[in-house]
């Protein structure tokens, strides 16, 4: 008797939710999805494509709608969650009540931090799930809508665990999508906090027409910061030039891709938060990550100039320019400072 496909159920029909199902299709027999909004769901599975987040990349027959979270977990040998890092707790707490003996574990997509308690979101999932259940995080400079329409893309995919590292890196290897393991999760999910405020930063410089110099400068020293914390954590500085370091950095601080690097624009150019935010439509991480790695650094006592103007631009209502200017006035530093 042949053995029952595996139950793979992607939590979250956003862009990047909606390309991880379509990247999963690709390599599994099927693929269960989930949206809060069920009216969502049923255009998707209807006209084959999620027009809402993901245009244009097609839905392949073998991802089938999940109607009910509960029922999904209860089934599911593996879950991707691919919502906000917002949801992460609420998501968790759901996975914990519902799921059976057949889940063999978690994986997550989302970057950032939680914001409510500045917590790692392997932190989130440790407190709100049992230690029965392993974890892993999926990280990389990798847009949505390539993923979907299947140009090459590598990423890392992080567990404590190097078993459950592996088996879910093979959940999504593909020659055209290629999955490199880590065990150093803290590093990875570090990785993916700071490209986001850079990528806001990396905006803002080019909203204000400041040259690629200006742009290749502040992408190098963004790196620095983020290195200089992860070495406060405790992390191997090896893991955070990677791709889930550095790799994402690169692609999201240079292409108009990434919602963060357009929400920096538009600050460049002098909107405000609430327009931009509005003309995106969508999660802007960046933000939320700089509130919650400014708060880290004064309790470390970190000095991370980047991170901080852009914290003060977003929560202390300084203009984008005097934020930049300000940078560039800081007294002489050896590089390796």
């Amino acid at each position: 008797m042949p053995e029952s496909p595996r139950v793979i159920g992607v939590l979250g029909a956003g862009a990047w939710g909606t390309a991880l199902a379509v990247q999963l299709a690709r390599v599994q027999t099927q693929v269960s999805l989930w949206a809060r909004d069920p009216a969502h769901l049923v255009q998707i599975i209807a006209e084959h494509e999620n027009r809402r987040y993901l245009k244009g990349v097609p839905i392949p027959a073998n991802i089938m709608p999940a109607a009910q979270l509960e029922q999904l977990l209860k089934t599911a040998h593996y879950i991707i969650v691919a919502t906000p890092s917002s949801s992460m707790r609420s998501i968790m707490q759901a996975i914990n009540c519902y799921h059976s003996d057949a889940l063999h574990g978690v994986i997550w997509a989302a970057k950032g931090l939680e914001q409510e308690t500045g917590k790692f979101l392997h932190e989130v999932a440790a407190e709100e799930c049992p230690t029965t259940i392993k974890h892993a995080i999926l990280s990389g400079p990798s847009f949505a809508h390539e993923v979907g329409m299947g140009l090459p893309t590598a990423v890392t995919i992080a567990s404590d665990s190097r078993e459950f590292a592996h088996q879910a890196a093979e959940l999504f290897h593909h020659p055209l999508f290629r999955t490199y393991i880590s065990t150093d999760v803290t590093a990875v999910e570090i990785g993916g906090t700071f490209k986001n405020i850079l990528a806001i930063a990396a905006g803002i410089v080019d909203g204000l027409e400041l040259g690629a110099n200006a742009r290749a400068a502040l992408i190098t020293r963004g790196i620095a910061e983020m290195i200089r914390f992860g070495r406060e954590l405790g992390v191997d500085t090896d893991t955070l030039i990677g791709l889930s370091g550095v790799g994402d950095i690169v692609l999201t601080c240079t292409e108009n891709l990434s919602r963060n690097r357009r929400f920096g624009l538009g600050l460049g150019l002098g909107q405000s938060v609430s327009q931009i935010e509005t003309e995106i439509g969508q999660v802007i991480e960046g933000k939320y990550a700089a509130k919650v790695i400014h708060e880290l650094a004064q309790r470390h006592k970190l000095e991370l100039p980047i991170s901080e103007q852009v914290y003060a631009v977003l929560y202390a209502d300084k203009p984008a320019d005097v934020a930049v200017q300000e940078l560039l006035a800081r007294s002489l530093k050896h590089e390796a400072d």
